[in-house]
């Protein structure tokens, strides 16, 4: 996972720096403190086993602070140049179950999605929430959808109909900004008509006027 968030523009991709891997070797050390200084049960716990627990909260809160930080910073970034904001309305707990599990975690998606989510309706901007149903599998190109569907470990999209190629999460967030942009309940509703994006639709952020720009976000 290089990417936390991903848009239909790559200057607005929120990256993904891993602050609680960076922090896990002096957590990690406090811990080990602590299991040497850990007294049987019931026993009061001894000065040294106290003042390594907190040291090892300290750190754990510090990547949980950065991890805030850079997603308060991320949203306020994407909401001031956009009026439309297009949200996947995903649930990251599936992750858990997955081989990301780790990394999800470590990168607070959840807490990404909900600051811009805030963020974006604070500021009086059009959040529009769209079902990640077949957001992945549909091209955003010709609106044509894969007959499978892609594991985490396909990373590039490939349209078998009209040839259109590009990353996994860039496409899906252009089908998730068509999908708002067109007030439609989900990518499978926008599929049939998705076609229009080559006669003028928007399937990027587009430049000038920030009031008059959309992002779709992953």
């Amino acid at each position: 996972m290089k990417t936390t968030a991903s848009t239909t523009d790559t200057a607005f991709d929120l990256p993904h720096l891993g602050y609680r891997k960076r922090c896990a070797a002096e957590r990690a050390k406090a811990q080990r403190r602590m299991a040497r200084r850990r007294r049987p049960k019931g026993a009061v716990p001894s000065k040294g086993y106290l003042r390594a627990k907190r040291q090892a909260a300290r750190i754990e809160k510090k990547a949980a602070r950065q991890n805030t930080h850079d997603a308060r910073e991320w949203a306020a970034h994407v909401v001031d140049a956009h009026h439309l904001i297009a949200v996947e309305d995903f649930k990251p707990k599936f992750l858990a179950r997955s081989r990301m599990a780790g990394k999800a975690a470590d990168a607070a998606i959840g807490a990404c999605k909900r600051e811009l989510i805030y963020r974006g309706t604070r500021a009086g901007r059009k959040v529009v929430l769209v079902p990640p149903a077949y957001t992945t599998m549909t091209c955003s190109e010709c609106g044509a959808r894969a007959n499978r569907r892609l594991g985490l470990g396909i990373r590039i999209f490939d349209c078998a109909a009209c040839g259109y190629s590009a990353g996994r999460d860039v496409n899906a967030a252009r089908t998730i900004l068509a999908t708002a942009e067109r007030d439609r309940a989900s990518a499978d509703d926008i599929r049939h008509s998705i076609a229009s994006l080559r006669d003028g639709g928007s399937g990027a952020v587009r430049a000038g006027n920030p009031l008059d720009s959309s992002v779709g976000s992953r």
